[in-house]
């Protein structure tokens, strides 16, 4: 990407600033970033990413959790996010809002940092196989290829994470939790939700890779990095996936808090189909939307989030490499 040059530089750093985008004058060609680019980069920027995503909005993936849920062992019942988000920090305390975070930092850093490099890697050989032009769809297919191996790593410590975000199931830590889990239930507790988060995530990150690299291309035809576009299409790209996969996503919690369900025909599912069985007997259709809202509400900012920081870190990583070929060449 050429820098602007000229006497009218000045105005033009002015305008890109006003638009949340860089001077073009030090403008980088960060979307494709170069082939030195090491391993532990687009680790680094992967893992900076999942990080953020989860843990910035993680109360309302509480609020979810909770809504979502049958044969709780709580006889609490939440009308909606905001009744939920009082009910909850009264009852339980402002801390229980954050039950379970730890087990996200410490699967998300990994998983989104493996995440992001196989989708870096996939989505060059994608668009090279397609001619050398980036598009949406290799963007998308990209997105879940990926998902299939973080979700591998990740998997076990959403399961946690779930427990934890239950009320009254006594878990200390997640330590505690995770070894009642593995005592109790074995090894399979932890992946018996893996085919089914598979059969909601790679929907959800091909629908969100895809929706987000449509909506960054068209807000910003130019590729200047622009803080502001990421942050809009990484919302509406996370929206669009969430609003979509959320009755996977019910059949998804059923499975992973089975365990601590006071219900004998929950804690027998087994399968995706089991659990959709379960809800709809229950609940009906209506039982397959539940918790479509504060799961929106918690995946446009996340994603968001998430966009914007790999975003920066490719970007700083590029005017970086730029930086030091610009040094070798004096």
């Amino acid at each position: 990407m050429a820098g602007t040059g000229g006497g009218d530089g000045g105005g033009n750093a002015t305008e890109h600033t006003l638009l949340g985008k860089t001077d073009a004058s030090t403008d980088y060609d960060y979307e494709e970033l170069p082939g030195t680019t090491s391993l532990a980069m687009h680790l680094t920027a992967g893992a900076a990413a999942g990080i953020m995503e989860h843990s910035v909005m993680y109360p309302f993936d509480i609020v979810k959790t909770r809504m979502q849920v049958v044969g709780s062992p709580s006889t609490m019942v939440y009308s909606g996010v905001t009744q939920a988000l009082k009910v909850i920090s009264t009852t339980e305390g402002m801390r229980s809002l954050w039950r379970g975070v730890t087990s996200v930092v410490l699967g998300a850093g990994p998983s989104h940092a493996v995440y992001f490099a196989v989708y870096e890697q996939t989505k060059t050989m994608l668009t090279a196989a397609s001619g050398g032009q980036a598009n949406a769809l290799a963007a998308g297919a990209a997105g879940g290829i990926a998902t299939v191996i973080s979700d591998a790593l990740m998997n076990p410590f959403d399961v946690v994470k779930q427990r934890m975000q239950l009320a009254n199931t006594g878990y200390r830590n997640i330590v505690d939790c995770a070894t009642t889990v593995f005592r109790k239930e074995g090894l399979r507790a932890f992946y018996v939700s893996y085919p089914t988060t598979l059969v909601m995530n790679m929907p959800f990150q091909s629908i969100q890779f895809g929706c987000y690299d449509l909506f960054r291309r068209t807000m910003n035809p130019s590729g200047v990095y622009s803080p502001v576009t990421h942050v809009i299409a990484g919302g509406m790209a996370g929206a669009v996936a969430a609003a979509l996969t959320t009755p996977i996503d019910c059949c998804k919690t059923l499975l992973q808090t089975r365990g601590a369900s006071c219900d004998p025909e929950v804690r027998a599912a087994s399968s995706m189909l089991e659990s959709a069985k379960i809800i709809y007997r229950r609940q009906g259709v209506a039982g397959f939307l539940r918790g479509m809202k504060p799961r929106i509400i918690a995946n446009m900012p996340a994603t968001a989030i998430s966009w914007t920081t790999y975003e920066y870190f490719k970007w700083m990583i590029a005017r970086r490499s730029a930086a030091s070929s610009s040094t070798e060449n004096i």
